[in-house]
């Protein structure tokens, strides 16, 4: 995620993100969902689906009230609002750590296709945003744009745009109340681990522990390298 991040709740296959707490925000203050979704330019199905799919994950969001003398209407029920603060919650605790928190490792650029580069590190082969006329690099990439899967749930490497793929053995977690680190390395790595930033309910849906298999995936345009001496 360049230049911006997002956080989500999660339940099941749900995830609740800035959209969706903007669709509920918009309906407390239009006071109807057609009117909040004509006031963000959606449109009026898909955000009632929207809402639909959300309630089935998190219960009843909306109180909805036919036409009458008062002409009817939508209200976000309490269990919106709690929604609504946890996920303010989350992106305050996200956003407090997101800057500091990056993956740093050194390769060796051995490959390029225009301004991607294929650098061997320690943790792997890593594709890259680097300079044209570097061949020893310092790679980068923001803990939270790493996506965590068990390896029955991983996509095929040829199957995502998250080209880069590291397999590799959960060493530790470490949980707060909204957010958790979780440090990896390759399987049989004398390495430094590696940090990816995840909700604790992607930790909970996940099951992971110390010891846990896990494959990590992230994109190319989301990992930079610069030259090093």
């Amino acid at each position: 995620m360049d230049g911006d991040f997002d956080a989500f709740l999660t339940t099941g296959e749900v995830a609740f993100g800035t959209e969706d707490a903007t669709l509920l925000r918009a309906i407390d203050a239009e006071g109807s969902l057609n009117a909040a979704a004509s006031s963000l330019g959606r449109s009026y199905s898909r955000a009632h689906e929207r809402v639909g799919t959300l309630e089935e994950a998190f219960g009843p969001l909306v109180e909805r009230t036919r036409g009458g003398s008062g002409g009817g209407g939508s209200a976000l029920t309490s269990g919106a609002r709690d929604v609504l603060a946890r996920f303010d919650r989350l992106r305050i605790a996200v956003s407090g750590t997101i800057d500091a928190e990056e993956v740093v490792l050194t390769g060796e650029v051995i490959a390029r296709d225009g301004e991607l580069a294929s650098c061997e590190t320690d943790a792997g082969r890593v594709r890259a945003l680097a300079p044209t006329d570097a061949d020893r690099v310092r790679i980068a990439v923001r803990a939270d744009a790493i996506t965590l899967h068990t390896p029955a749930n991983a996509p095929p490497a040829a199957g995502t745009s998250a080209r880069n793929r590291i397999e590799g053995v959960v060493r530790e977690i470490e949980r707060a109340e909204s957010v958790g680190r979780v440090l990896f390395a390759p399987d049989g790595s004398d390495s430094p681990p590696l940090v990816a930033l995840v909700t604790v309910d992607s930790l909970d849906r996940l099951d992971l522990s110390a010891g846990s298999p896990v494959v990590a995936t992230w994109k190319a345009t989301a990992t930079r390298a610069i030259a090093r001496r």
